[in-house]
């Protein structure tokens, strides 16, 4: 994946990053063109995606189980401006400062992810939308957004209860995508509704298949961002589905492609794809119980 982006006007310096089950991408055939022609279209999809991270995923990892949020303070919008400008100009140690310091305000994780993570995702796709910012800028911006999701996690995991049900999901995507935040999205939902997560977090898989040769999982899911990696996807699913020692594994497609185009599950061979990540785990438990009632 390219790190900048083509403009015919270089953009200002921005602080900004959108976020999705799966990741942008600028090269060709991607679903985030780069040509002047198509800018209008692949900003409108990038400003829904963006919006969708705040209205629809970060809510269903919060309720996810029946969880529902205590009352908390609204934060100003002059506080999201600062963190955003922290994730754009401040130090590692600055950001941890300003989200422990919201946190001794009340929050609990829960709010901090629904009034912090969630609306400074909205105002980073907006810049971005707006021309106020490079892609560059908002990889970097996205990549510290996803570390703060990846190190308050553990505590928001513990703010709730549920009982681990004993399944497992593998979460892989093409190696060369360098936006995970909506993989990572995806990985929590699991993990909130009790399975065992391996990948997600941090980037893809190297080799599914090879993983899935030597341990038992009950799903598998892909995100690709990227038309061009249609063809990468579909030989994956072929092999997991060939070595797989669950015969009857799961295969689930996410990202923005299949936002935009959600017949295409079936055309690269999975079973299913959802419009956000929130539906993983429940898309995959009712594919599992259907194959054991028909078995």
């Amino acid at each position: 994946m390219s790190s900048g982006e083509s403009r015919e006007v270089p953009p200002e310096p921005c602080e900004g990053a959108p976020a999705s089950w799966g990741a942008p991408a600028a090269a060709a055939g991607s679903v985030w063109p780069s040509g002047p022609s198509e800018r209008v279209d692949a900003k409108a999809r990038l400003s829904k995606l963006a919006r969708t991270l705040e209205s629809d995923v970060i809510p269903r990892l919060v309720g996810a189980h029946g969880h529902v949020p205590r009352a908390a303070p609204r934060l100003e919008a002059r506080e999201i401006e600062g963190f955003v400008a922290l994730l754009r100009n401040g130090t590692d140690a600055e950001l941890a400062a300003a989200v422990a310091a919201i946190h001794r305000r009340g929050f609990a994780v829960e709010g901090i992810f629904l009034e912090l993570f969630a609306p400074a995702a909205r105002h980073l796709g907006d810049l971005w939308v707006a021309d106020r910012c490079d892609f560059s800028t908002v990889t970097i911006c996205l990549g510290r957004l996803q570390r703060l999701l990846r190190e308050w996690s553990p505590a928001f995991g513990h703010e709730v209860e549920h009982p681990a049900n004993g399944r497992r999901v593998l979460l892989a995507q093409h190696p060369e995508e360098q936006h995970s935040f909506g993989l990572s999205m995806v990985a929590e939902f699991f993990r909130r509704a009790g399975w065992e997560v391996l990948g997600g977090v941090g980037g893809a898989v190297p080799d599914p298949s090879a993983q899935v040769s030597r341990e038992w999982f009950d799903a598998v899911g892909f995100s690709i961002g990227s038309e061009t990696r249609i063809d990468w996807l579909k030989e994956r699913i072929a092999q997991v589905r060939k070595v797989s020692r669950n015969r009857a594994v799961v295969v689930l497609v996410g990202g923005p492609l299949f936002a935009l185009q959600p017949a295409w599950a079936q055309s690269v061979g999975a079973d299913a794809s959802g419009h956000d990540g929130g539906q993983a785990p429940k898309l995959a438990e009712d594919l599992l119980s259907a194959r054991l009632v028909h078995r």
